[in-house]
Parts: C-alpha cells; structure tokens; sequence
C-alpha cells in the first residue's frame, strides 16, 4: 500500500490517509458533523476514552492508526530495530488501557505486537520495523470492512432461513453496531443492512440506549441515512414492542463474548434477551471473530467498564445541563453480560455459531474450524 486504504463508502467514523487521520466526534452527532485530527496515540487515547469513537471493532481500529499516523510521521528515532519494536508495544499497551472491556482492542494490540518483533528480528533498519507496523495497522482497517459484509451475508440469510411466518422480517437492535461503530457497513446492524438490501427487512426498531444515546443518536442518523425503515423507541418501551408481536428477531453486537458464549455488550442487552426469551422470539449476537476471547472460559472472567456519573446526571450523556436530583448517588456501567443460556445464535465473518443441544455454544471448535479450512 503506497499511501493508503480504500474505504467503505458509506458513513465513516474512521478517515485515513497514510500520516493522516480524522475520527468522526460522534458525541455531538446527528446535529454536528465534526471530524477531528488524530496526529498521534494520545489523540487515541483521548478520543477512545472520550467516546469521540466508539464500537468495539471502531476503537480497536482507531487505536492501531492512531499510532500509525505517529509513526508515519516521526522524525529521527534514536535506537535499534529492537529499540523500535519495544517503542511501538508500549504505545499499544497505553492505547489498550483507554477502554478495557473491548476485546477487539487488545486482540489487535496482541497482532500488531507480534508482528513489529518479528520485522525487528530481521530488520537491519528502524524505517523496516516502522513501516511493516502501518502497513499492518491498514490491512486491519480493509479486513474489518470485508468483515463486516461477510456477517452482514451469514446474518441476514440465517435469519431467513429460521423465520416461520411472514417473509419479511422485523428486527429489533440496541446501540449502534453500524458504520460509526467499525471501519464500515457493521455487524449487528450489517445484518439489517443486508436483510434490506434483499428486499426481505419489513422494519428495524432501534433502542434509544440509555445513558448516551448511542440508538437514537447514532443507530437512527445511519438508518436514515441509508432510507431503511426504521422506528425509534424508548428502552423501556422494548418489552411491550414484543408482546404486540411486531419483532421476528433481535439482533445486538458484543464488545467481548467468552468461550462459552456468554456476551458483553452495551448495557441494557441482558433486559433485551430475557425480554426475547419470554416471548419466543430468537436473540443474536453479530460479531467478527476478534470478539470472541477464547482465554476466558465465561462471562464470569469479563471486565465492565463503569463510566462518569454525570452521564447520567446530566442531560446529552454528560454533555448537558444537569437533570438529576444533585446528591444522588450513581451506578452507571457501561455494559452487562447476557448469559449464553439465553442467546440462539453467533453470527460471524465465518458463519453462524449454533447450540448443539446444550445451553452454551462450543466456540472452541467453531474457531478450529473455520482455522483449519484457511
């Protein structure tokens, strides 16, 4: 790649250019279109802390350009090609820290270190352990996109093939999964996108998402956007949606799901399952296989982020005026883990995880399959 990646074309949280990157505020979206420059990790840092990006496969992204763009325009480096290698882990380890519970996020910080220590163990020159480091980071950005699409594929005609009724299919999603929360297109909202574009999507409702609006403010801009028919509704109105029988599916992402299937993704999905469960109605989870962590053997093992109390303190998700009773005290994480007893299906850039009579999924033996047919 000489100086850069082609990218989706449709909506875009992610802009890059070699030496160059710009990341959609999404904080002040859908009133203001803002981008701003990354010029190097701590821009990263900030802007993934700060949910400027979000969206596990978008942080994990983010972060690896975000140290690409700094390298690429480093000036003179003082040190071996060992010295190089060592520089480029311990950015990744401080870009890692930004938001924890992503899986996608140390996973690539895992690839991209094993793959500088082996340019350093042959390089005779700090510019060869540098440039197999962006170029790497771009390969990230590429795959995700094509990721992305393949879920979007497996999702939609999965979900065709298990829908008994009618045979268009309305479906129900919480956060946003779509293009601002990858490099492109999404995965749980990949797969609606797909099912639209077969003509078989009758509607998708979308949850608010409480506290930072991620449903309404963003999941809603991108169904707009791309003329899906969508409706918007409260996260406490979800419940009800079921009952009067106007969803086929729900359909979330994950920000990590352990070996098990057990799922973490935006609070609030948990709410969702059980609700699903009760009513008949299958649960998914779209997600590429950098989500999946095969080193935790349950939901038990993950990680949940809890996040400032003036979130929900304040209106916006903090970036307002104050709302709530002053003295109140505040529990606010930012996501729950939905147990794999009560989720029907995986769908990944490989195909779609099912139960095969238990109530977890052997994930394992899904990987080493899909593995060893590469």
């Amino acid at each position: 790649m000489s100086n850069g990646v082609e990218q989706d074309k449709t909506l875009q949280a992610i802009r890059y250019k070699r030496g160059s990157l710009q990341l959609l505020d999404q904080r002040k979206l859908p009133l203001e279109t803002t981008y701003l420059d990354i010029r190097d990790s701590k821009d990263g840092w900030v802007a993934i802390k700060d949910m400027v990006v979000r969206g596990a496969p978008a942080i994990a992204i983010a972060a690896a350009l975000s140290l690409a763009v700094e390298v690429s325009n480093l000036g003179a480096f003082s040190g071996t090609p060992n010295d190089a290698a060592s520089f480029l882990s311990s950015k990744l380890d401080y870009l890692v820290s930004s938001r924890p519970t992503a899986v996608n996020l140390s996973d690539a910080a895992t690839k991209l270190k094993e793959i500088v220590q082996k340019a350093a163990a042959t390089a005779s020159e700090v510019p060869t352990v540098f440039q197999a480091y962006v170029e790497a980071s771009e390969v990230m950005l590429q795959d995700d996109v094509a990721s992305n699409k393949a879920i979007g594929h497996y999702g939609a005609s999965f979900l065709q093939e298990q829908q008994t009724g009618p045979k268009n299919i309305s479906v129900l999603t919480h956060c946003n999964t779509g293009s601002l929360a990858t490099a492109g297109y999404g995965t749980a909202l990949g797969v609606i996108r797909a099912l639209h574009e077969k003509g078989v999507l009758e509607r998708a409702y979308c949850t608010e998402t409480r506290p930072f609006n991620q449903g309404s403010r963003l999941t809603a801009f991108e169904l707009v956007h791309d003329n899906i028919p969508a409706t918007l509704i409260a996260d406490s109105a979800a419940a009800a949606l079921m009952k009067a029988g106007r969803v086929n599916a729900v359909i979330v992402g994950a920000d990590r799901v352990a070996a098990n299937g057990d799922t973490a993704n935006k609070i609030g999905t948990y709410s969702l399952a059980l609700s699903a469960m009760h009513h008949g109605i299958p649960f998914y989870v779209a997600a590429p296989l950098t989500s999946i962590d095969l080193s935790l053997p349950s939901g038990k093992e993950i990680v949940i982020e809890e996040r400032s109390a003036k979130e929900l303190l304040h209106a916006r998700g903090g970036l307002g005026e104050q709302v709530a009773a002053s003295g109140i005290s505040v529990w606010n994480p930012a996501f729950d883990v939905t147990p794999a007893t009560v989720i029907s299906g995986i769908v990944t850039e490989k195909g779609v995880v099912t139960k095969d009579g238990s109530d977890s999924f052997d994930i394992k033996s899904f990987v080493q399959k899909v593995e060893s047919k590469a």
